[in-house]
Order: C-alpha cells, then sequence, then structure tokens
C-alpha cells in the first residue's frame, strides 16, 4: 500500500510541476507577474482550490473504473504511465494533460486487472463532458470575454488600460490556480482515497482532510519548481497575449473549470486555458496564434491516452503475472 501511495503523491507532484504553470503563464506573459511571484501565487491557489468540494474526487474514485473490479497494482500501474508521460513531455516544454493522461492509465490498468467490465459508462460520460467544457467553454469563452474587454476599454488610453488589466491579472490567475487546485487536485486525492478503500484502511470511499492536505501540499511542491519550458511555450511561443487577452483567458478558463468542478466533471485544466488563450489571441486575427506550436499541442494531447492507457496496461499485465 505505501508504495501505491507514494507512486500517487509522485504523480501528484508530477501534476503541480507539469499542468499548474498553465496557470500562471499568461500573467507571466503579460508581465502582470514576475516568475517567482506568480510561482507563489499559483502554489497558495492550488493548495487551497484543492479544499474546493469533493464531487471530483468522487467520480475519479468511484465512477471510471468499478473498485470492487480492481486492486492496488490497478492504481499502482496507471501512475506509473502518468510520471513517465508527463516528465518526457516536460522535457520538450509541452503542457500534457495529466487528467487525461490519469484516466487512461487508470483504464487501461483496470482492463489488464479486470477486462472491459471494470469500466463505468456513466463516469466517462462525464469524462467526454468535461473534454466538450474544456476546448469549447474555453475558445469561446476566452474569444468573447477579450472582445468584450477591448470593446469597453477601446476609450480609455492603452497605459492607463494595461496597468488595471495588469492588477485584475493578479487576481485572476490567483482565481485560475484556485480552479485548477479544486479540479486536478481533487482527481488525485480521489486515487489516493480510493487506495486506502482497497487497502482496508477506509471501509467506505469517504476522503479524509489529511488526505487532502497532504496531496494539496504535495501539488503545492511540484507547482514551485516553476514548470519553466511549458510557460515559456504557451506563454510566449504559442501566442502573444495584450493584459486585456491574458485577462479574458483567466477568466474565461477559470469559470469553465469552477462550472465542471460543480458538477463533478474531471476536465483538463490544460486544454481549458490553452483554448482560452487561443480564443483570447484570435481577436486580434488568426495570425496572432502560432499555429506550429498548436499542431505540437494537440499531438501532445492526441496521444496522451493511447499511450498512457498502453503504459498502464503493460505495467499492470506485467505486475499481475510476476506476481
Amino acid at each position: 500500500m505505501l508504495f501505491v501511495l507514494g507512486l500517487i503523491l509522485a504523480s501528484e507532484f508530477v501534476n503541480g510541476w507539469t499542468d499548474a504553470p498553465n496557470a500562471i503563464a499568461t500573467v507571466v506573459a503579460t508581465k502582470a507577474l514576475k516568475p517567482r511571484q506568480a510561482v507563489l501565487v499559483a502554489v497558495i491557489g492550488n493548495i487551497i482550490g484543492a479544499f474546493y468540494g469533493r464531487a471530483v474526487a468522487k467520480t475519479i474514485g468511484t465512477e471510471i473504473v468499478k473498485p470492487e473490479a480492481i486492486n492496488l497494482i490497478t492504481l499502482g500501474a496507471a501512475m506509473v504511465g502518468i510520471i513517465v508521460w508527463a516528465t518526457a513531455a516536460s522535457l520538450g516544454g509541452i503542457p500534457t494533460s495529466e487528467s487525461h493522461a490519469l484516466l487512461a492509465g487508470l483504464t487501461g490498468a483496470g482492463l489488464a486487472t479486470a477486462g472491459p467490465t471494470a469500466l463505468v459508462l456513466a463516469g466517462w460520460k462525464k469524462v467526454f463532458l468535461g473534454l466538450a467544457i474544456s476546448v469549447l467553454c474555453g475558445a469561446v469563452g476566452g474569444f468573447g470575454l477579450a472582445w468584450v474587454i477591448r470593446y469597453f476599454s477601446r476609450d480609455i488610453p492603452k497605459a492607463k488600460a494595461d496597468r488595471v488589466f495588469n492588477a485584475l491579472q493578479v487576481i485572476a490567475a490567483g482565481g485560475m490556480a484556485f480552479s485548477h487546485g479544486s479540479n486536478d487536485g481533487q482527481k488525485f486525492i480521489g486515487i489516493f482515497t480510493l487506495t486506502l478503500v482497497l487497502s482496508g484502511y477506509l471501509p467506505t470511499f469517504q476522503v479524509q482532510p489529511w488526505v487532502v492536505i497532504l496531496c494539496s501540499v504535495v501539488m503545492g511542491a511540484g507547482t514551485s519548481i516553476g514548470g519553466w519550458r511549458i510557460i515559456e511555450k504557451i506563454g510566449t511561443k504559442m501566442v502573444k497575449l495584450e493584459p486585456d487577452q491574458g485577462l479574458a483567458a483567466q477568466i474565461g478558463a477559470a469559470a469553465s473549470i469552477l462550472f465542471a468542478t460543480s458538477l463533478g466533471v474531471p476536465l483538463s485544466t490544460t486544454h481549458t486555458i490553452n483554448t482560452a488563450m487561443m480564443g483570447a489571441g484570435a481577436t486580434r486575427g488568426v495570425t496572432a496564434v502560432n499555429w506550429g506550436v498548436v499542431k505540437e499541442l494537440v499531438l501532445a494531447w492526441f496521444f496522451t491516452f493511447p499511450v498512457c492507457g498502453l503504459i498502464g496496461y503493460l505495467t499492470a499485465w506485467f505486475l499481475i503475472r510476476l506476481g
């Protein structure tokens, strides 16, 4: 049990390291905050956000695979896929979705352990709903808010407007980090709790306060590393945002994530903020977005499911036969 819990915490650390930088990429790119200041905001926001509700944790822990059909090998194998895939992608500055890596790894390992009957259809409906929210609401929200903000601030001198927008971005960055913790942080809290149930430490699936504290602090520690390559990739190379566009992207993404969290829907915060940034940037025309970088991101997102699913399946298959 302790080894599996260690893998879960390692995955949570990687989640904070490679996923949370998305929350502060805009505020760094628009120079509203210095990098280290932005990281501090992200750390605090992620930790606090992990305490927001339990619905996503319950979805991950009980509605993706049947708890009674899997074991600790299943959960440990799923974590291996996340750690390997996210770490490899981060070396190239590619922001991957640890949410999709977790879901894919859990599915692959569950199939190796118990076959197709281990999957829960209801939970997967929420996964696809989350995909729609992250892509559509992120892009439309970023574009729409950027257009509205620019329209109503058109008569304000640019220098004055930028100062106001940069100040608001600091608040929005905190909100974005909070929303990330509320959804992504809850996913690993759910897996941690499920491990305690499968090992007999807990009689039923009930998230414990100490689990929330432990996982949120570990995610915050991962966030403190910074994820600079990812910040550079999406904050300066994918699209160069003006302060008003950065504000729009952050508000649009955070609102979308919190909406999903309230429904217990696990979604990719990476997809949400990245598409919101694309949408906000596109208000200056499609050429404002570096579609070459977008292609890299989309390919990484596309391969996350099959790669992490395969790693989870093979790891579980090997461990089952080894035992």
